[in-house]
């Protein structure tokens, strides 16, 4: 992938390199740049020279005040201030978990608010994830964050980076690649280019996948051969699945963004009115049960629910939650030619194909949340149109 995109470079047909590269790539790419924040609490001290202010009521509405030279942020009753450097910002991205040593180097800018939104979708982002578990993000965890959707949307299918990738295909990765990070975290993609990481640890990846591995039985030949039952095949290990967030984070962002990503849906252009329609009707069911989801602790009034009842709810509403980050991939898929559009889109949203996927999307999102209210698959439902 990185020779071929590498030779159409040196041809100058893409050989463009940001100067967000070259002035920012080393610093935040170097020993300890992952702790540099990139957005953090303005508490009672003033934000840094040249930040953006976010204000957060208790509501989760943002509004993006003026900042007054150095001093202190001055809040309502409830409400909380942000600060965040717009950037540019420079991280390396592992897109494929197999292929540790090709990389991806991004520079990105977070997005200046846009008039036309009702809500920014970096503010979003920053009350919905990261406001509810800590004070700050810091540069490795937002990049963490972006290599986990650049890895979804890749298994999902929403992008695609095949070997000895061609001019034609970089092309449509990057236009894909600049959807996806604008509408899951309201951030711009200033350049990508892929490189070649130099500092991978072989030997640990290997002992990490022969962990897992069942040792053979060593043969004695002191005893005598004595003809036995043939061995019962050992099952294959289940696939570890990253760390899900906790049940109060997940129900947060599912409350927080379904509206978000029903509001974007309706926006989009619509093949069948009536399709469209349900998938609306679906995305609004399913924020209704978030708002009226039940306790984790509590199975009944004066009945606590035990451990291991808590725990299938919230691998439940982890669940519900990748189900919306594949969401909001395919919706960064589904819009049209813009802001990080190409012309090829409308292409690809014939046939159908992407309502099929939605449906799947919608459908598995009811599934989960109806496990996370502890409804079982026997139970009866009302029918859903």
């Amino acid at each position: 992938m990185a020779k071929s995109v590498a030779n159409g470079m040196e041809n100058g047909i893409a050989g463009r390199i940001e100067p967000s590269l070259q002035d920012v790539g080393t610093r935040n790419l170097g020993a300890g740049a992952g702790d540099v924040p990139v957005a953090a609490r303005c508490g009672d001290a003033a934000p840094p020279p040249g930040a953006t202010i976010v204000v957060f009521n208790a509501d989760g509405q943002a509004r993006r005040p003026a900042a007054f030279g150095g001093k202190a942020v001055v809040t309502g009753k409830g409400e909380a201030a942000w600060w965040f450097g717009t950037g540019p910002h420079a991280v390396a991205l592992v897109p494929f978990p197999a292929a540790p040593e090709l990389g991806l180097q991004l520079a990105f800018v977070i997005d200046s608010a846009d008039p036309r939104l009702a809500r920014q979708r970096f503010d979003l982002f920053l009350f919905s994830e990261v406001a509810g578990q800590s004070d700050r993000l810091v540069l490795a965890d937002l990049a963490g964050r972006i290599e986990g959707a650049l890895r979804g949307a890749l298994e999902q299918g929403t992008l695609d980076l095949p070997p000895c990738t061609s001019l034609d295909e970089w092309n449509a990765f990057r236009a894909g690649l600049d959807r996806l990070l604008y509408m899951r975290f309201g951030i711009t993609v200033d350049d990508c280019v892929p490189v070649e990481l130099e500092d991978v640890d072989f030997a640990a990846m290997l002992r990490q996948r022969a962990a897992p591995m069942v040792p053979s039985v060593p043969l004695v030949p002191s005893l005598p051969s004595i003809p036995s039952a043939p061995a019962a095949p050992v099952p294959l290990a289940a696939p570890v699945l990253p760390p899900g967030p906790g049940d109060a984070a997940a129900l947060r962002r599912l409350f927080l963004e379904l509206p978000d990503a029903t509001r974007t849906l309706r926006l989009l252009p619509a093949p069948a009115f009536a399709v469209r329609q349900a998938q609306l009707q679906r995305l609004s069911l399913a924020a209704l049960d978030v708002n009226t989801m039940p306790s984790l602790a509590w199975s009944a009034p004066g009945q606590a629910r035990g451990h291991g009842g808590q725990a299938c709810l919230g691998a439940a509403s982890a669940a519900a939650v990748r189900a919306l980050d594949e969401l909001w991939a395919l919706l960064a898929r589904m819009a049209p030619a813009g802001k990080g559009g190409d012309e090829a889109n409308d292409d690809r949203n014939e046939g159908g194909s992407n309502d099929g996927e939605l449906d799947r999307i919608v459908a598995n999102l009811a599934f989960h949340l109806a496990a996370r209210r502890g409804v079982g698959a026997d139970a009866r439902r009302e029918p859903v149109p």
